[in-house]
């Protein structure tokens, strides 16, 4: 039989799902923000622009509830990394629900555009790796492993690589002439943002192996956690 949680252990856990809401949530934001992209839908994308609020609060409830933990538990070692990476992952969660917005503006001036020059296939390609990096990287912070942490530095290489690609396609079409000019640069906007996502999933990562070993900027000069070290 497991131990008895205290009121403690118990917040804690209260917090690691709220976590995991929010991530959820600026997931469904970023899925909605390229729905009203490939479909010109300017009445979706105001309403992921107008959903923002709700992630902005769900950042400050889960900090002010960290602080008041540590606050009143003062809390040291592991609890206390845990807490920090708490509130950090909060913030890396509010910052992907920017930029979700930020498509969501540019899907409603694109709509104005008129249809596409070419079919979207990089950019839901790219939204889709991102957006499981996200919740691999939120499900390695539950779950505590350090290996699926890892693996979330090698994704967003494939992040990159598309990136690069499809950057260098679109200066080619805002080569050949300016009916291609606007479009390519919302869409070069647009694919920015979701590499900007992807890093933030990195962040998380990062935060995991913090929260394990006391080591920050685990990835700086590796692919993956650094082996061997001792906890901090």
């Amino acid at each position: 039989m497991g131990r008895i949680l205290n009121a403690y252990d118990r917040a804690l856990l209260e917090l690691q799902q709220k976590l995991l809401h929010m991530g959820d949530y600026v997931a469904d934001q970023v899925d909605k923000a390229l729905q009203a992209l490939k479909a010109q839908d300017r009445e979706l994308a105001r309403q992921v622009v107008a959903g923002d609020d709700i992630a902005d609060n769900l950042d400050y409830d889960i900090e002010m509830a960290a602080l008041d933990l540590i606050s009143l538990q003062q809390p040291c070692g592991e609890d206390l990394r845990t807490l920090a990476t708490v509130m950090r992952v909060g913030k890396e969660l509010e910052r992907i629900g920017d930029y979700a917005v930020n498509i969501a503006e540019v899907a409603e001036r694109l709509a104005k555009l008129g249809p596409y020059f070419k079919p979207l296939v990089d950019i839901p390609r790219m939204s889709d790796l991102a957006r499981a990096m996200l919740r691999r990287s939120l499900r390695a912070l539950v779950d505590r492993d350090l290996v699926a942490a890892g693996e979330i530095v090698r994704a967003d290489d494939a992040v990159d690589r598309l990136f690069e690609d499809l950057y260098d396609e679109l200066v080619g079409f805002m080569k050949q002439g300016p009916e291609y000019v606007d479009q390519a640069s919302y869409l070069a906007l647009v694919a920015r943002y979701l590499e900007r996502i992807a890093d933030h999933a990195v962040n998380v990562a990062e935060m995991v192996v913090y929260r394990e070993t006391g080591e920050r900027r685990a990835f700086k000069d590796s692919q993956g956690p650094q082996k061997n070290k001792p906890a901090g």
